[in-house]
């Protein structure tokens, strides 16, 4: 609000605060708090044209061979939840961001952080958990470290994942390659990893089951690869949903993205979640979806590619990349209005993956 002009109410708008002198949950949320961290303080400190590009992985030459290289934390809470569990997540979340480089994912580590008092059954849980998400991705879990922290001074089980797989085909994927006339291609429902976990930790009942997607989805990477090379931007919508993985899109990419509402699909029970709630689902974590942004000729036969795969088949086209009004997305609405889509501030849901 403008000082100048009259205020009865004495009332003002407050601004987001920038500049923490502390860290905060919204640091870790993948919107705008968390990229003002990155781009403060790590960036300056480790910069290279590797982490420059901030992709979800790093590719890497070494040996004649392309390899992607990437780590992650998992602070989920609650551990299990409709879908599965913070071990398969680890696996699942690890195998995805490898995957969106196109690479075949080949081998992990992991770091567990155990908080004394952990029951031994549920840590077990976990471990075989992790085990079957590993056999179904086909990666060997090859390294790791232990640590036991004091009762208190963690939340269970902390898992850090480290993947490394290799990246065979002539291709070159990365946020900073869309295109104007591409097309942008969703595999599926979103919002589901979120609400599930949302309704886990308050204890909510809503109509209709809704479970975590978490899954691997190197294979349907594969069988998209198959259909066209001409795969320019991938990226599972994890921490800040669909919403921010297309506005990172477009300021990467320096374009304009237009999507239009009725194409993007959502849940009944995931809508009706949200609107209970007051949440967007455009936001909303997944764990087994992505959005790939394609060229025009080749966007069909992705699309069938996809949908002929078991983790794609709600796959659809919910939009197109253009000239106009780069580094920013609108959406059009299904009343028949725009909206512009920005990244959020902070967090919708802290703690889910």
């Amino acid at each position: 609000m403008n000082s100048k002009m009259p205020n009865p109410s004495g009332n003002v708008c407050p601004l987001p605060i920038m500049e923490h002198t502390h860290v905060v949950l919204g640091h870790g949320s993948g919107g705008k708090l968390m990229a003002e961290l990155i781009r403060t303080l790590f960036l300056p400190a480790f910069r290279n044209e590797y982490l420059e590009r901030l992709d979800d992985q790093a590719v890497v030459a070494a040996g004649g061979a392309r390899l992607a290289f990437t780590t992650d934390s998992y602070v989920v809470t609650p551990i299990f939840f409709p879908g599965g569990d913070i071990g398969r997540l680890a696996v699942n979340g690890t195998v995805n961001d490898l995957a969106m480089s196109g690479a075949r994912p080949l081998y992990l580590a992991a770091a567990f952080i155990l908080e004394e008092g952990l029951a031994m059954d549920d840590l077990r849980r976990v471990v075989e958990s992790m085990q079957g998400a590993a056999r179904e991705a086909d990666v060997l879990l090859v390294t790791g470290d232990t640590k036991v922290v004091n009762r208190g001074d963690a939340d269970q089980v902390f898992i850090t994942t480290t993947g490394l797989g290799v990246i065979e085909k002539p291709v070159e994927i990365s946020a900073g390659r869309a295109r104007p006339s591409d097309r942008v291609l969703l595999s599926g429902y979103v919002g589901d990893h979120g609400m599930a976990i949302l309704s886990k930790r308050e204890n909510l009942e809503f109509e209709g089951a809704i479970e975590s997607d978490t899954a691997p989805l190197h294979g349907l990477v594969a069988a998209m690869l198959e259909a066209s090379y001409d795969i320019h931007c991938l990226r599972d919508p994890t921490r800040g949903g669909l919403a921010t993985t297309l506005t990172e899109f477009a300021a990467a990419s320096k374009v304009g993205i237009e999507l239009i509402e009725s194409q993007i699909p959502v849940r009944e029970a995931v809508r009706g979640a949200c609107e209970i709630l007051g949440l967007d689902p455009l936001y909303v974590a997944n764990e087994g979806k992505l959005v790939a942004v394609v060229a025009p000729q080749a966007a069909q036969a992705v699309l069938d590619a996809m949908r002929a795969h078991p983790l794609g088949r709600d796959a659809c086209i919910i939009g197109e990349v253009v000239a106009e009004h780069p580094r920013m997305v609108i959406m059009k609405t299904g009343i028949g209005g725009s909206r512009i889509v920005d990244t959020l501030f902070g967090e919708q849901l802290p703690r889910i993956c």
